[in-house]
């Protein structure tokens, strides 16, 4: 990623971040970046617990995408870990450059070095878009996700 560097997100990073999360077709419905202490909350949680990543890629320093990776460990698979990938976004000036599938990666490469087995990860069954730039990095569609709304 010429000029990007990933890094953990910092406080002062989650209004970009929440403003990539609402400059999104379904983001738009359910985020706001009008009030941002509920994210802010969020972040401190996130950033208290040593299995969530919150990270940005940046160029210049300013954030222009970020995903959030949990290790999950579990009984299943002999007590294997499992990397779980959500809210992938990168800013829409920077789409279409390969930039999502680099962090994606680098997604893949934190997963190995932290001993994970697998990873997996959600996506809309709307985002036909996403389900086939996934596809391209090597995920499969193996299983049916359900969700409880609450």
């Amino acid at each position: 990623m010429p000029g990007i560097t990933v890094r953990k997100a910092r406080r002062d990073d989650v209004e970009a971040i929440v403003r990539m999360l609402v400059d999104d077709q379904l983001g738009a419905t359910r985020d706001s970046a009008d009030d941002l202490e509920p994210y802010l909350r969020a972040f401190e949680a996130i950033d208290a617990d040593p299995q969530q990543l919150l990270v940005v890629a940046t160029s210049n320093d300013e954030p222009v995408a970020t995903l959030q990776l949990a290790i999950l460990p579990g009984l299943a698979r002999r007590g294997a870990l499992r990397g779980q990938i959500e809210a992938v976004r990168v800013r829409s000036d920077h789409r279409s450059a390969e930039l999502g599938g680099d962090l994606v990666q680098w997604a893949v490469d934190e997963c190995r070095r932290r001993g994970c087995a697998l990873m997996q990860l959600t996506s809309d069954t709307s985002r036909t878009a996403a389900h086939r730039f996934y596809e391209r990095l090597g995920f499969v569609a193996s299983h049916t996700g359900f969700k409880l709304h609450l």
